[in-house]
């Protein structure tokens, strides 16, 4: 028998569906629309005084006068809202500071304002409402939905309140999803990951889980706590659970793992939040790609990648783009941020409507020789190298190796193998033929004796979740960066003896 809520559910899923497709078919005119409103409503304050925002009229204006910044370069009009301003970035003064653990300069302090917050939460619901708008199921919304998240307590700093925004997300659950809600509040505001891991299995085993939702390097510890336990199937354990809701990496070189640890299939929603902005969300199961949030108080401009550390990049918006170009993301908001380089890079897969892939970031790439491989590359090259195996990989990354003790320079891949390959020439081989077809620049090098093909080192059982342990940084927001220029965490991995 199907219930009040999931009815209901179904005519408002479809109310909103043609409110997005309103918006997302007629891109540019919402994106200029927001545009003129952030520059309106920002032009009385010390950000607006200070870069002429009164004779901002258009895009080329505001090149001219806002630079790209990332957070370094807007912290002094930072800390001067932290310090209690008002009128800095924003009017007035933000509700919150989402923390996140930068990597150059300590805590980063982002602004959330009472115009920005509704965004965050509004893109999660929609995402939601659109699956059921194109599937019709709405049956899970009856049963407990888990969202593996970061502690909801908040600390107060000059009347703003300030904590992880997954926990700050956790204060604005709507009222209707409220009793399905998975952890518990006492749960949630356990700090120690693995210690909250446990509580949360032991209070949802005897429910009926739906929806399961967080990053997949965190649910993919529940779902193993979980066999451990039960000695059985995620699937088997919850025989409802039929949406599977992810942000914050690639779903692709965990979905073997996954499927094997829950027994079967279930549908996936794509989310692209950021403390920064929600910016994203997949609103159909067959397309590739997520659709570009161009109606939530965020104007994005775009510089392509390997022009980026140019002296004076172009900058373009929405109508300019072209699809399989790696840019780099640039936002400006109603939370007061202007030109800012969130760090990451992006495809667009489509242009009617927008949808975009989360390529990698701008600092984690490897070029140690000119090669510019980024993450979507290894990414896609493992995936090709499995494709047809009963091979599984828990996590990996990958480093170069510069100054080897005999022989040329080349990539090392550490990688944690869920079991153990029977033949690890044929997977180096197979993933070392993937990235030579997608990187023209890799495989001049290797063509022309500059560098050897890669090296694969395996990782001891569960041996990143113990490096990312041995950093403070096991759960929360935290994730293992799919490659780096340097061999900081491949020095690592071989110093904490994790290495096979």
């Amino acid at each position: 028998m199907i219930s009040l809520k999931s009815a209901l559910a179904k005519p408002f899923a479809s109310r909103v569906k043609k409110s997005i497709l309103k918006w997302a078919n007629a891109p540019v005119e919402t994106q200029e629309k927001v545009f003129q409103n952030l520059i309106a409503t920002a032009a009385s304050t010390q950000f607006g005084n200070d870069h002429d925002f009164i004779n901002i009229k258009t895009h080329s204006d505001f090149v001219k006068r806002v630079p790209i910044r990332d957070y370094e370069d807007l912290k002094p009009y930072v800390e001067r809202v932290v310090a209690g301003e008002e009128n800095v970035l924003w009017k007035g003064k933000p509700i919150y500071f989402a923390k996140t653990s930068g990597t150059t300069s300590g805590s980063k302090y982002i602004p959330i304002t009472k115009e920005s917050m509704p965004t965050h939460v509004e893109a999660a619901r929609n995402a939601i409402l659109m699956y059921i708008a194109e599937t019709g199921n709405s049956k899970f919304v009856d049963g407990k939905m888990i969202f593996l998240q970061g502690s909801p307590i908040l600390e107060e700093k000059n009347d703003i309140q300030l904590g992880r925004l997954s926990g700050i997300v956790a204060h604005y659950v709507p009222k209707y999803l409220q009793k399905n809600r998975m952890p518990s509040w006492e749960t949630n505001c356990i700090e120690d990951w693995e210690t909250k891991i446990d509580a949360i299995v032991k209070e949802t085993l005897p429910e009926n889980m739906t929806v399961i939702s967080g990053i997949p390097s965190w649910v993919q510890m529940y779902f193993e706590k979980i066999n451990k336990v039960t000695g059985k199937k995620v699937g088997e354990v919850f025989k409802n659970f039929n949406l599977f809701i992810f942000g914050g990496v690639n779903y692709e070189p965990y979905r073997a793992k996954f499927e094997n640890l829950i027994g079967r299939k279930v549908d996936s929603i794509e989310l692209y939040p950021a403390s920064e902005g929600f910016f994203a969300f997949q609103d159909k199961q067959g397309e590739r790609g997520m659709l570009l949030q161009l109606n939530s108080g965020i104007f994005y401009e775009f510089v392509r990648a390997d022009e980026f550390f140019d002296e004076n990049p172009k900058r373009i918006t929405i109508k300019d783009v072209e699809t399989g170009v790696n840019y780099v993301m640039i936002i400006s908001s109603n939370a007061g941020l202007w030109a800012y380089n969130i760090g990451d890079t992006v495809q667009f897969t489509s242009t009617k409507p927008f949808r975009l892939i989360v390529s990698g970031r701008i600092k984690h790439f490897i070029s140690a020789f000119g090669e510019h491989v980024i993450g979507k590359e290894v990414e896609q090259a493992l995936k090709d190298a499995l494709e047809g195996t009963s091979i599984q990989v828990s996590e990996f990354t990958v480093a170069p190796q510069i100054n080897p003790s005999e022989g040329l320079p080349y990539h090392e891949w550490l990688i944690e193998f869920e079991n153990e390959p029977k033949n690890l020439q044929e997977i180096i081989y197979k993933i070392e033929d993937s990235l030579q077809k997608q990187n023209s620049y890799y495989f001049d090098l290797i063509e022309g004796n500059v560098l050897r093909p890669l090296k694969i080192t395996q990782i001891k059982k569960n041996g990143f979740q113990d490096y990312m342990k041995s950093i403070g940084k096991l759960g929360g927001q935290n994730k293992i960066p799919r490659l780096s220029n340097d061999r900081k965490i491949a020095e690592a991995l071989t110093e904490l003896n994790l290495t096979k």
